[in-house]
């Protein structure tokens, strides 16, 4: 919302600097994004007046004007715009003037070969337009030759541009600023006088049907008769411009003037082409919801299709305008105009947001009614809007037609006690003391936020607050009323003392879970993504109801998937694949219910060794099941997990012959593999690409066990070990972690080590069946061990597999 200054001061009596003024907002809680001073735009720019102009001796398109800046001589400068001619009053740069629209500082020169003083300014060299076809004439005569011209352009003004948080649509208004800054500095408020207006009914000359009054809970709808189309005067021009309005016609700038002052949209139809479109003299203004199939065009030239979630305003149930949002091409109002209904209505804020998502469009009317507008003075908002186009493009008003089912807000109250807001509050400075917030500082406060106090009976510190209409939306509790005493009692007066019981923060075991596999992740070489959770929409997807997209309409139920389309796009681009993990949240329908579940996912591709390819002649050296799968281990090395792989197929995605699930404790962890070839090939990616997906609950509570957070040092030995190996062969469907899971149970405490350091299958090995060899590492930290004790513990481990497994030996 950009707060003209010199706007601001004709609506309360102000004294304070604009910088002092953006500093009070921005410590009340309305931020300040951008302070714009326009003085600076036509700081040195005069009045001066074109006494003579002549052709320039040596270029066509230029002329030499001798202008009158009323000093003793005339000033000497060439000028290239086709408008200029003798006797016309126009801006002019002197020398030195520096113009910031363009970057330009003004210095006498020659120009072909002719001596030139200045500047003759057009309104785009001036910030005041984006393109002007020559310079700007003022259509005023006798001005005083050599004044400022800024006051003439509206040039002597400052913007405050603020960002006031959603629950403060008061403050997207000229008069709810107003309002704020006479509550912060005690100055006193003179809001525009309207008067009220007693018009007759509009039956039969303009009918309302409200289908929903939750939707519309007021509807006015005001005949305007012999109006007269025609821009309007530079006053209000320019307070549109400065609020970032493009000015239109009278009628509609009048709308939009109001919509910034009091923060009411209004929307004015052209009346007779409403009845052309209605196909009736007979007029029924309606509000309902969209039906199956209906379109019309809207205001920016674009047809819409219509959604059921869009309200619409109909003439004779024929749709005219997006309720709230924006109005329709066909019914706006045009130069030639003579007409008018003019609506002003209030709109639910829920289903004003909906219908302007459905549209993906979001407009100064939508934004306002999605905060909520001001209920109480809907009448006021539309009087004063009748006023100014009576004033500004005459007419007649003939008739004026309402529905209202607004509820009565003035038997809302509240509750407040000062103890209650002391020991939220705690104490504050008072000079060079320190105390409490005082029942008068509170009393006033509220006041002056248009609120009304009484004591509750029997009781000293105890009011019942009835909250001013325009602030019903967010002083709804007690606590709230808390925050506007220590919003306007000035934050910087609070101690910045805890209080006493205060206890430490610190982080919580599920983030210090997730930091410890970042780490870990990041130790191996993967980058951390994050992603949208929001996905195109599928069979297993929940469908979101409101999106803001069609592309992004539904939440997704796994990582793996956005990270193979994040690999895909980051392959596209020229690199070489991604190595990535991240950890998420996932959805999934249960029923009626939705399961949120959080998820680790990784992906990893392409040449484990991104440097060095000298040493193999420049060729890739795509990654193995086996180094993708050490990754892997080496991450749950660094956290201490014993993970055990098994053969699966269950993911479609991945390779069914080089897949494996992760189990941790008995539960099924998640699953690793390698990409199916079909969907690598589908999507272009390289030759090996590798993948998993884990649940993050389980490594939760296995990260959480008191073995790992509270680690016991376990003292190197100082003895040497004694190796054996063993052979032979085993069923391929039996796995190398059964194998070794056997034998270090069967070889005890003496068992250190256990290493598979070749496997083989072909010539002399029996069908079904591989031949392994692995080295076993026996050692002890209290002695040496002899042949003699580990030769038992290794005929035990021989006979364990023989017996479990229907191995045969070969050594």
């Amino acid at each position: 919302m950009k707060i003209s200054v010199n706007w601001l001061r004709e609506l309360i009596d102000i004294a304070m600097t604009p910088e002092e003024l953006a500093e009070t907002l921005t410590m009340a809680g309305l931020e300040v994004e951008e302070l714009e001073d326009r003085r600076q735009l036509a700081n040195g720019v005069v009045i001066g007046k074109i006494v003579d102009r002549q052709p320039h001796p040596n270029a066509d398109k230029l002329s030499v004007c001798q202008v009158d800046v009323g000093q003793s001589t005339p000033l000497n400068i060439v000028c290239g715009a086709p408008n200029a001619q003798a006797d016309i009053y126009v801006p002019v740069a002197t020398p030195n003037t520096y113009l910031p629209a363009i970057d330009l500082k003004i210095r006498p020169t020659k120009l072909r070969g002719v001596r030139s003083e200045g500047m003759i300014c057009s309104l785009a060299e001036l910030g005041l337009e984006k393109e002007s076809e020559g310079i700007h004439i003022f259509s005023d005569d006798n001005l005083k030759l050599g004044s400022d011209v800024r006051p003439l352009l509206g040039l002597d003004d400052v913007i405050i541009d603020i960002s006031p948080t959603a629950n403060r649509a008061d403050a997207l208004s000229m008069v709810g600023v107003a309002r704020e800054v006479a509550a912060l500095t005690g100055a006193s408020l003179h809001l525009p006088q309207v008067a009220s207006m007693s018009l007759e009914s509009g039956d039969g000359i303009l009918n309302l049907k409200v289908e929903d009054k939750q939707a519309c809970p007021a509807y006015i709808g005001t005949v305007i008769e012999g109006v007269k189309i025609a821009p309007s005067p530079k006053w209000l021009q320019r307070r549109l411009q400065a609020a970032g309005v493009r000015p239109i016609n009278n009628v509609v700038d009048v709308t939009n003037y109001i919509l910034l002052e009091w923060g009411q949209p209004l929307h004015a139809f052209d009346r007779d082409r409403l009845q052309a479109f209605a196909s009736s003299k007979d007029l029924t203004i309606g509000v309902r919801y969209a039906k199956e199939k209906e379109s019309f065009k809207t205001l920016d030239g674009q047809t819409r299709s219509l959604k059921a979630q869009n309200l619409l305003i109909t003439a004779n149930d024929r749709p005219v305008a997006l309720a709230g949002v924006m109005g329709g091409e066909e019914t706006e109002v045009y130069e030639g105009t003579q007409n008018l209904v003019l609506e002003a209505a209030l709109f639910d804020p829920v289903v004003t947001r909906r219908s302007s998502r459905a549209q993906s469009l979001r407009t100064e009317s939508s934004a306002r009614y999605e905060r909520g507008v001001n209920q109480a003075e809907l009448e006021t908002a539309c009087n004063r809007a009748i006023a100014l186009i009576i004033e500004l493009a005459g007419g007649k008003p003939i008739a004026q037609t309402t529905a209202d089912a607004r509820a009565n807000l003035s038997n809302q109250f509240i509750e407040l006690r000062l103890a209650r807001l002391n020991q939220v509050l705690g104490n504050v400075k008072k000079g060079n003391a320190i105390g409490q917030i005082e029942a008068k500082d509170v009393e006033r406060i509220l006041t002056d936020l248009g609120c009304k106090l009484e004591l509750v009976a029997g009781k000293s510190d105890v009011w019942t607050v009835i909250v001013p209409p325009y602030r019903y939306r967010d002083l709804e509790r007690e606590i709230d009323l808390i925050e506007e005493v220590a919003r306007l009692y000035g934050y910087d007066r609070f101690l910045d003392k805890l209080p006493d019981k205060t206890e430490p923060g610190k982080l919580s075991t599920e983030y210090r879970v997730q930091r410890q596999l970042r780490e870990a992740f990041r130790a191996v070489g993967l980058t951390e993504v994050v992603q949208y959770s929001l996905v195109k929409p599928g069979k297993e997807e929940v469908v979101i109801a409101n999106p803001l997209f069609v592309e992004y309409s539904a939440l997704r139920t796994n990582l793996l998937d956005g990270l193979i389309n994040a690999f895909e796009y980051n392959q596209s681009q020229g690199n070489r694949g991604l190595d990535a993990f991240e950890i998420g949240r996932t959805f999934r329908r249960a029923g009626e219910n939705i399961e949120e579940t959080d998820l680790v996912a990784g992906i990893v591709g392409g040449d484990l060794i991104s440097e060095g390819r000298w040493t193999r002649s420049g060729k890739a050296s795509p990654m193995t099941w086996y180094e993708a799968k050490g990754l892997l281990e080496s991450i749950f090395d660094r956290l201490g997990l014993s993970v055990e792989y098994q053969s699966d197929n269950k993911d479609s995605r991945l390779h069914p012959g080089r897949t494996a699930s992760l189990w941790l404790g008995g539960k099924r962890l998640g699953s690793f593999g390698q990409l199916h070839p079909q969907l690598r090939q589908e999507k272009g990616l390289l030759d090996a690409v590798y993948a998993f997906e884990m649940s993050f609950s389980i490594l939760l509570d296995a990260l959480t066990c008191e073995a790992l957070l509270t680690p016991h040092f376990r003292p190197y030995s100082t003895y040497p070990a004694l190796e054996r190996d063993l052979a032979f062969f085993a069923p391929v469907k039996v796995s190398v972690a059964e194998l070794i899971k056997e034998m270090k149970k069967a070889g005890g405490d003496l068992l250190d080590k256990v290493e598979l350091f070749d496997e083989y299958r072909g010539e002399n090995v029996p069908d079904g069946q591989r031949s392994l060899a692995y080295s076993l590492t026996y050692r002890t930290g209290d002695r040496t061990l002899t042949d003699e004790e580990v030769e038992p513990v290794h005929n035990k481990i021989r006979e364990v597999l023989v017996n479990k497994f229907k191995v045969t030996l070969r050594s």
